[in-house]
């Protein structure tokens, strides 16, 4: 599946709301790091059935980030029947996203 932009517009609908679990990367196109793990979340989302994927860029979406307490990008979070359940801050490698995804 492909990854959704997620803004507070469909943040409820799209994560919290989801019968799936869904990992959400949040991000900012100046971040080198996030530039990095952009393509391995992208891949990532394009095998799972499982698990939804969503960004929200923190730069356009201050208020999910902090209700989420991002200090440091880029940043997955895991929602799980709309709770944060984990998180994990900075670049990982793709196997290491794939387990992050599973809970």
């Amino acid at each position: 599946m492909s990854v959704k932009v997620l803004n507070k517009d469909n943040f409820e609908e799209n994560v919290l709301k989801s019968e799936k679990p869904v990992v959400v990367d949040f991000w900012a196109p100046w971040c080198g790091p996030c530039k990095m793990l952009s393509p391995v979340v992208d891949q990532v989302a394009e095998e799972s059935d499982e698990v939804l994927f969503g960004k929200v860029n923190v730069d356009d979406e201050k208020e999910l980030a902090s209700r989420y307490g991002i200090m440091s990008i880029p940043a997955l979070v895991l929602f799980k029947d709309g709770k944060a359940v984990d998180s994990m801050v900075g670049f990982r490698p793709k196997e290491r996203v794939v387990q992050f995804s599973k809970g």
